[in-house]
């Protein structure tokens, strides 16, 4: 039996607000795609990417990450756009490059933006959906949300998710960063930071380690390190030695 979905306060966001402004369209106003408005084959091409491009949030879509049998079925009336949505985010590709690299409140957070078209309301509700994803596993959260009252009041079956009542933020589903800082931290991509290759190569520290062993120059920190203080070399010369005191004397061990 699945646990019940945790109860949290949703918090008033600035794109939940009842737009004032006017309706027609502009920069703050994303277009929307419905699949009732075709009329032509460019029409449901242009459904299709958006698909993508809201799914997958990338501006140029890989022909390696798209879903061709999915596209057939959309195209031929097999299945409908909440559907396509579906199985573009319980497909192969997006668990690769989304799903694999993310904890799961970061998880949440993703989906809620690229299929609910919002962010998070607080982290109350990233635990909330998080135990779903622990419990029903990452299809059935995604199932969760496709089929829940707020996509279907929001979207229906022909419409492509969208961004809704963006006053501020430009699309966020396109600027959002694919890893993590955990992700990053533990699969060591950070590494690849301009800054890491100067630490790497050019630092003191790193020519020193390059050095072979036995160099002199290794040892030089070591050697400045050791105090030389009242340590004085002893100055001998020829001419302050007592040579009769220092010579004994044959036999009876008494001195000349």
């Amino acid at each position: 039996m699945a646990l019940p979905l945790l109860q949290y306060k949703p918090t008033t966001q600035n794109q939940r607000v009842k737009s004032f402004g006017k309706a027609d369209q502009n920069e703050d106003t994303p277009y929307i795609y419905r699949l009732e408005d075709v009329s032509s084959y460019t029409d449901i091409q242009n459904i299709i990417w958006a698909g993508y491009r809201q799914v997958f949030s990338e501006h140029e879509i890989l022909s390696f990450n798209r879903q061709k049998n999915l596209e057939s079925q959309l195209k031929n009336g097999s299945i409908t756009v909440r559907d396509f949505i579906r199985g573009l985010a319980q497909s192969e590709a997006f668990y690769r490059i989304v799903v694999e690299v993310n904890n799961n409140y970061r998880l949440v957070d993703i989906c809620l933006r690229r299929l609910l078209g919002r962010a998070a309301y607080n982290k109350d509700e990233e635990i909330a959906w998080s135990i779903k994803i622990a419990t029903l596993g990452f299809k059935g959260f995604v199932n969760a949300l496709m089929d829940s009252e707020e996509y279907t009041n929001s979207f229906g079956d022909t419409t492509v998710p969208y961004q809704r009542k963006r006053m501020e933020g430009r699309p966020f589903n396109l600027v959002t960063p694919r890893y993590g800082e955990d992700f990053r931290e533990t699969a060591g991509t950070v590494k690849t930071d301009w800054r890491f290759t100067l630490e790497k190569f050019y630092s003191e520290k790193a020519k020193l380690q390059r050095l072979s062993e036995g160099d002199p120059r290794k040892y030089a920190d070591m050697a400045a390190s050791v105090s030389n203080k009242g340590n004085y070399a002893q100055s001998i010369r020829a001419s302050s030695l007592d040579y009769l005191n220092l010579v004994p004397s044959r036999g009876t061990g008494k001195r000349f």
